[in-house]
């Protein structure tokens, strides 16, 4: 005769569903307060971004938007009542601080870098890292949990420890200031995250599915491309989305092997100056523009990520 034990399985009280979620709430709006004030400074003008006590309310100026996406050089007023009426919102703003537009700033080029080298290194990541976790999960790989710790060891050390012999490896293979080098680098730092999060989802797809596929005549890469593919859709998002925020954000190896021609905004954003100074609204401004599309990347596949947290958590 079996003994069955029965677990009851106790309901959260009404108290503690509201005390998590003012902890939630509360959290959510500690974290937005400072994007809020980035924001919020991006549409002040120079004076009222430094002012103090800070101001709260303010009258609204694009500024902030107009010294980022151009360069001015200070004239005379004759010069510029010479030049006739202004041709544009950005024109008539800097002639009230008797300044002219001189042409566009570097933004937008190093807005596209971040573009290229976030997305491209994105794409090579999660593509190689979905291939070498199959094969883990897949084959019989000579030393796998060794390898599996190699690759991740490679993630243990600061990216400063390692800063200095890729900067001398790279001035000789001539990958300084290049949209690929930067491509390569931040593949090499993903790819060990891509691996062991794509290995554990491969993991949970059942080998059945691949061998009735193949029964049916298909061959091994076109089981994967057919069966297994499409059921790790939801681990791939997910990497993605960690893979593009390491290489969206980061600073230093941007700072160190970029300057000119493939710098990345994160470095070039703080070098903005404007008159006496740091140019804080034309910075909060780069700022804002520079969470958009990791923002929008992470909407679009909010429901992938969720899922690929929460894949495996509750099983039988």
């Amino acid at each position: 005769m079996s003994l069955t034990t029965a677990h009851s399985v106790v309901a959260p009280s009404a108290n503690s569903k509201r005390i998590a979620g003012a902890i939630v709430v509360g959290y959510a709006l500690i974290s937005i307060v400072p994007l809020l004030w980035i924001f919020a400074t991006s549409f002040k003008t120079p004076p009222d971004s430094i002012a103090y006590p800070p101001k709260i309310v303010f009258q609204p100026s694009l500024e902030g938007y107009c010294n980022l996406f151009t360069t001015r050089t200070r004239q005379t007023p004759e010069y510029i009542n010479a030049l006739g009426p202004a041709t544009g919102l950005c024109d008539e703003t800097v002639r009230k601080r008797n300044m002219v537009i001189a042409g566009p700033s570097n933004f937008l080029p190093r807005f596209v870098n971040s573009l290229i080298i976030a997305f491209g290194s994105t794409f090579c990541a999660v593509f190689l890292g979905t291939l070498s976790a199959y094969g883990f999960s897949r084959f019989k790989v000579p030393l796998a949990d060794d390898l599996l710790f190699f690759i991740l060891s490679t993630r243990f050390m600061p990216p400063i420890a390692v800063a200095i012999p890729i900067y001398l490896m790279y001035r000789e293979l001539g990958l300084s200031d290049t949209e690929l080098g930067m491509i390569l680098l931040y593949t090499a730092v993903n790819v060990s995250l891509a691996v062991w999060l794509l290995k554990g989802f491969i993991d949970e797809i059942p080998r059945e599915y691949e061998e009735a596929a193949m029964i049916d005549g298909y061959t091994r890469l076109q089981a994967f491309w057919r069966t297994v593919l499409p059921q790790a859709t939801t681990g791939i998002a997910a990497t993605a989305i960690f893979c593009l925020i390491f290489a969206w954000n980061e600073y230093a190896f941007a700072a160190l092997l970029t300057s000119g021609t493939a710098q990345t905004a994160p470095p070039f954003i703080p070098t903005i100056i404007g008159e006496g100074g740091q140019d804080w609204p034309a910075v909060a401004a780069g700022t804002t523009i520079f969470l958009v599309p990791i923002l929008v990347f992470t909407i679009l596949l909010r429901k992938q990520l969720l899922r690929g947290i929460t894949f495996g958590a509750v099983r039988k």
